[in-house]
């Protein structure tokens, strides 16, 4: 076994990595750039080493470096992660030169299967269903367009060596190719050092199902059953779950068999995920496609750990040290059901842009108290199966197959992280701040235990989409398990506003600030050294929320609203960020976890997938609010202003132009994202604020219009 691993990335993964790896009796490397010289991942490691500035080109994609750091530390192996080198052939084949194992596949599968239209060849001449499409070089963009018409709109264009959801453009109209094209190319090229892009028909209503593979040097590979991933926003994966509920396990025998002689016919070993796109109005279980294979591991694995009960991070581990898997296709396990959210610093109520700034507050949901091995950083749970941790620091004996779940039937929360309170969201890596985990015997409450975890995280700084996950585990729709990867655009055409809440959770909402107002009246009367008598704290508010009022009273025998009497238990005392309402529902008993801070005039309650500002006042001044002048926003229209934190890339008109209404104006680069931004309405350039090459923060004015 190892002695000592370096992880050549950053972030949760580095954390993941490191958790096993210590649970194993392997000392662990971190390596990081300027912009991560306080991370976790290196506080976590037993030795760090510097690589360099915190663009990712200068620092973690610069192999030389990664392995002078393996060669000074004494690393014996190197764990890529995902992304960043991962699916490097070059990267893998260096390590073999430097006599350091990699833990991953060989160089040529990672060759064969990592270059995405070489992969579809291949799986072409295997006799696997690929999507129609074009797997040869495109000279121009107007080769791009005379292909794009020949197989029929709408296309699907991709960078060769993408993925991630980068380097990824769909073309609905040749007008659509011209634009997107070159910035695909770019995207490649500056995520993945690949300019190519191969074109392919776009499958309409799809479901996307992928097949978790793991293999060992001795010719043994197996299927750990399937995930589906269909709940994607501009094809960047956002809640993931495993298994499928469209999936029936015939049909997850064809796809793992198919995933595994695919993987057979290149000689594959360590883990490995095949991607397929999925006919979900094809009940047979037969119209599934190959999309591509990812020969790393994958973000979304630990649902597949938590229904298996295989850590899948050790399994790498082992089989980069030479042992066998020591289980067969017939003893993996399907116990239950495990959904992940990753949670994004993106603001989901202004498009989804990304956000950067310092993490204010971090404080993600407990975790259960089964703490395992394998657990992400800060502490977190993971699934029953990884090994516990010898005193002595001894590698333990294999024993990659206990029972999934470990015989438990209450659900459990894990969260992969590797942030903490006080750190940086940077413009430079992806914006993934965590992973959240749920398990349960079944997927009614794996989605139930993800409502009541999001409800319960608390993350303030940048903007992040934890409103928008509650909300999505709320849709009918999801429940339901009618999925396509059209889900959020179909769902949400007009953006996202929050969730809706019904008349049931408003009433709670409003007993819930009254009830805290009181609290902050209580406290306020106690103060030394006022003048006269003290005054009780008033016992009548009237609470606005959504423009709606609310009366409610607030004494020692409970509390009123419009009338009605909520049996409700709240404990709340000034200061407090949380507030947990006992007895909320309509049987009474759920456990309402609300976020709550106070706002002009009353509190800002968070929970459920929406934020609502509650206005507060006692009953005898709230008729006054009528003789309030309303304020009028300005009109912004004129300006065309930054959206994001960002680099202007590109600048598509100057003074004096005539623009009209949805014409590309710039495009501004953000988390490794190109983002066009186009024109309000029609007129005339008055003047530009800003150049190309510039560093532009939110709301900045780029130009503005007569």
């Amino acid at each position: 076994m190892f002695k000592k691993i370096l992880v050549a990335n950053r972030g949760e993964i580095a954390c993941r990595v490191m958790r096993t790896a210590k649970a194993m009796g392997i000392k662990t490397v971190a390596v990081y750039s300027d912009a991560d010289a306080r991370a976790p991942h290196v506080l976590m490691a037993d030795e760090s080493v510097r690589l360099g500035p915190a663009p990712a080109a200068e620092s973690y994609l610069k192999a030389e470096l990664i392995l002078l750091a393996a060669k000074e530390t004494g690393a014996d192996c190197i764990h890529p992660g995902y992304g960043f080198l991962s699916e490097r052939e070059s990267f893998a084949l260096a390590c073999a030169e430097a006599g350091i194992a990699f833990v991953g596949p060989p160089p040529n599968a990672i060759a064969a299967m990592g270059d995405k239209i070489e992969s579809k060849k291949l799986a072409k001449a295997a006799g696997v269903n690929v999507v129609p499409g074009y797997l040869g070089e495109i000279d121009s963009t107007d080769h791009a367009v005379e292909i794009a018409g020949g197989i029929g709109y709408p296309v699907m264009m991709k960078a060769s060596a993408g993925g991630g959801g980068k380097g990824m453009r769909l073309a609905y109209s040749e007008q659509d190719v011209r634009e997107g094209f070159e910035a695909t190319k770019r995207e490649g090229l500056a995520s993945f050092g690949d300019d190519r892009v191969f074109i392919e028909k776009f499958v309409e209503s799809p479901r996307h199902i992928e097949i978790q593979l793991i293999g060992d040097q001795h010719g043994n590979i197996v299927y750990l059953n399937e995930r589906e991933c269909s709940i994607q926003r501009r094809h960047q994966k956002v809640v993931e779950e495993a298994p499928s509920p469209f999936v029936t396990p015939k049909m997850r025998k064809a796809m793992g068999e198919q995933a595994v002689a695919l993987a057979q016919a290149v000689g594959y070993y360590s883990a490995g995920t095949v991607e397929l796109i999925v006919s979900g109005a094809d009940t047979t279980g037969e119209g599934f496609y190959f999309l591509e294979m990812n020969t790393r591991l994958q973000v979304e694995h630990p649902v597949t750990e938590e229904i298996t009960g295989l850590d899948l991070v050790e399994l790498m581990i082992r089989v980069a040290a030479g042992e066998p898997l020591g289980f067969t296709q017939d003893e993996v396990k399907l116990n239950g059901w495990s959904i992940e959210n990753r949670v994004y610093a993106e603001d989901p109520y202004r498009g989804f842009l990304p956000s950067i700034g310092r993490l204010v507050r971090y404080n993600p949901p407990e975790t259960s108290p089964l703490q395992q091995a394998g657990g992400a950083g800060g502490g977190h749970a993971l699934s029953s199966n990884a090994t516990v941790a010898l005193d002595d620091g001894a590698s333990p004996p294999p024993n990659p197959l206990p029972l999934a779940g470990g015989g438990a039937e209450e659900p459990r929360v894990r969260v992969d992280d590797g942030v903490r309170e006080g750190g940086e969201v940077s413009m430079f890596y992806d914006p993934m701040i965590a992973k959240l985990i749920t398990w349960a015997p079944t997927r009614d409450g794996a989605i139930a235990a993800q409502i009541a975890a999001l409800d319960a995280f608390e993350l303030d700084g940048p903007g992040n989409n934890i409103d928008f996950l509650s909300a999505i585990m709320q849709h009918p729709r999801f429940q339901s398990g009618a999925l396509t990867t059209g889900f959020i655009a179909e769902e949400y055409p007009e953006g996202f506003h929050g969730a809706p809440a019904d008349a049931e959770l408003l009433k709670t909402l409003a007993a819930v600030a009254a009830f805290a107002a009181t609290a902050e009246a209580d406290r306020a009367r106690r103060i030394d050294g006022q003048l006269g008598k003290r005054l009780r704290p008033p016992a009548d508010w009237v609470v606005t929320i959504d423009k709606t009022d609310h009366a409610v009273t607030v004494s020692t025998d409970g509390i009123v609203v419009d009338g009605e009497d909520l049996d409700l238990s709240l404990e709340y005392t000034p200061g407090d960020r949380m507030v947990v309402a006992d007895g909320h529902g309509a049987d009474g008993d759920e456990h309402l976890t609300i976020r709550i801070a106070k706002a002009r005039a009353g509190f800002k309650l968070t929970t459920r997938g929406a934020s609502h500002v509650a206005r507060v006042l006692p009953a005898r001044v709230a008729p006054y609010t009528a003789h309030m002048i309303e304020k009028i926003a300005p009109d912004l229209s004129k300006f065309l202003i930054c959206p994001m934190p960002g680099l202007l890339v590109r600048l598509d008109v100057a003074a004096g132009d005539r623009v009209e209404a949805g014409q590309p104006l710039a495009v501004v680069e953000a988390m490794k994202m190109e983002n066009i931004l186009r024109a309000e309405k029609t007129g005339t350039v008055k003047s530009v604020a800003a150049k190309t090459g510039d560093s532009l923060a939110v709301d900045q004015v780029i130009l503005e219009l007569d």
